[in-house]
């Protein structure tokens, strides 16, 4: 609903709206010792377990997002419009690096990530969609819905999940 949203109101709101929950959600991130990537349009990446420990970062990517939602739920609306989030999660390998040379960023590429792209697109507005690597290597953190068998553009069908709660 954010586009919609967006063009019922001035610029300069739709940016103050956007500037406010990135900021809460960079601190969030912080926060969790998660790392910010980079935002994309009305989509922020994130990631965690660069640094290694794919399970304490998986737990950790898992309590940003349960607080993501509670920031965005939380907040007033664009207008007249709430705007609940859409998570995706997944857990794998992926490159981590800086490239270009003029507007120079740090990015992060691979299978994962766009895994996780596709369990947010394929997701739910206002719930955490995850996939059944993400839900075994964070179960014993939290609970989660099963979904049941979900076709992933570029993937196929496979099992994907609702992080529900944090245990």
């Amino acid at each position: 609903g954010f586009t919609e949203a967006a063009h019922e109101r001035p610029p300069e709101e739709v940016v103050a709206y956007l500037n406010e929950f990135v900021r809460a959600f960079d601190t969030a991130c912080e926060a969790h010792g998660v790392e910010k990537i980079k935002t994309i349009g009305d989509a922020y990446m994130a990631a965690g377990g660069i640094q290694g420990d794919s399970r304490a970062a998986a737990s950790a990517v898992g309590r940003l997002a349960l607080a993501m939602q509670q920031l965005q739920e939380s907040r007033p609306p664009l207008g007249s419009r709430k705007l609940p989030l859409r998570v995706g999660i997944h857990t794998g390998t992926a490159i981590a690096g800086v490239i270009g040379d003029t507007r120079i960023s740090y990015d992060l590429w691979g299978d994962a990530v766009n895994v996780a792209s596709r369990m947010e697109t394929h997701g739910v507005p206002g719930r955490i969609h995850v996939s059944d690597a993400f839900r075994r290597a964070a179960e014993d953190a939290f609970e989660f819905e099963a979904r049941g068998t979900t076709p992933i553009k570029g993937i196929g069908s496979v099992p994907t999940y609702f992080l529900a709660k944090a245990r």
